[in-house]
């Protein structure tokens, strides 16, 4: 009888949460997308960077102690800092609908956003801008969002601790759990410096290959084992996501819940928040749910909604051949490959 395949077991996803829909806008020019997590309702958010090398977009925004409480939407792009420019489009969207903070003269849209690296992924020049997001927010959707090379996720690659071309193909995913009515989902985009692990066994799922492509070659212990990283650009990699609950929060519980979420990338990555990674995630509480299970309890779900998520974004990913804009052909093997 054949095992069961680790995508075959449910796994719930973000839109389990009330008040949240995603939609990707996929680039057919080359491998790269963004995707957008929309409550036009508004949500109480917070965010934690914990990468040395972010791409951000209103984070400061979220911090406690600024005045400005409500989220309308989360940008996850690649595209590098180019990539930022989406989250434009979202804005235009989300105006368009009458959604937004009211200062009077207009309603102003509030959205954070994040970006990971793909510029080494087919041609650079191209990138997602204002448009993409839009058509991002046009595609969204309450049913579960589509998982690999999609959105956030068409260009990721993961485990270039020892070259881009020992790389494996990344992507995005997504994830919940719910608890006593409560339910938690996270939606990850990953392009990770390091390996993708299995959380339960610490069985190495993707990342960097042996030296001649056929195996895994497990980062952590090549490491530890004195094989030297190779120089590595600050920025070039980092995972990006977002955690949203239904329970109620207030704006520290946010913050706090995106700090506690990086323990699923923890879980999942190996290394992880390195200096040559931008990892940041944002959390978004609906508050549709009146019960509330407790911090300690949605710690524990967001870190495992977080890792599932994870791990369900290298599983789902597919192989990728492309070529860059100096000429090369680039092929970049999936898990299900090896």
């Amino acid at each position: 009888m054949r095992s069961p395949h680790p995508l075959d077991a449910p796994c719930g996803a973000i839109t389990d949460v009330a008040g949240i829909s995603v939609g990707h806008f996929t680039e057919s020019r080359r491998p790269t997308g963004c995707s957008v997590v929309l409550v036009p309702a508004g949500a109480v958010g917070g965010v934690d960077v914990r990468g040395a090398a972010p791409g951000t977009r209103e984070t400061d925004l979220l911090s406690p102690v600024n005045t400005v409480d409500v989220v309308h939407a989360v940008l996850l792009s690649g595209g590098s800092a180019f990539g930022l420019d989406a989250a434009g489009g979202v804005m235009r969207w989300l105006e368009e609908q009458g959604v937004g903070v009211d200062v009077g003269a207009a309603r102003v849209p509030i959205v954070p956003a994040a970006v990971l690296f793909d510029l080494l992924v087919g041609d650079a020049r191209i990138r997602p801008g204002a448009d993409a997001g839009y058509a991002a927010c046009e595609a969204a959707s309450h049913t579960p969002p589509a998982e690999g090379n999609v959105g956030a996720g068409t260009g990721a690659c993961v485990g270039k601790v020892f070259g881009h071309e020992r790389a494996m193909k990344g992507g995005i995913g997504t994830a919940s759990v719910t608890v006593g009515g409560v339910t938690v989902g996270a939606l990850i985009a990953c392009n990770a410096l390091g390996d993708v692990v299995d959380p339960d066994t610490g069985r190495v799922l993707a990342g960097a290959r042996t030296a001649d492509g056929q195996g895994l070659a497990d980062i952590r212990r090549r490491l530890l084992a004195g094989e030297a990283p190779i120089p590595i650009l600050a920025g070039s990699n980092t995972t990006i996501g977002v955690v949203a609950t239904d329970a109620k929060l207030t704006k520290v519980q946010a913050n706090r819940l995106a700090q506690v979420a990086h323990d699923g990338l923890a879980r999942a990555i190996n290394p992880v928040h390195t200096v040559a990674d931008g990892d940041t995630l944002f959390a978004l509480a609906t508050g549709r749910h009146d019960k509330h299970p407790g911090m300690m309890v949605l710690a524990t779900m967001a870190a495992e909604a977080v890792a599932r998520a994870t791990v369900r974004a290298v599983l789902a990913a597919q192989s990728l051949t492309a070529v860059n804009a100096r000429g090369q052909t680039q092929h970049l093997p999936a898990a299900r490959d090896l």
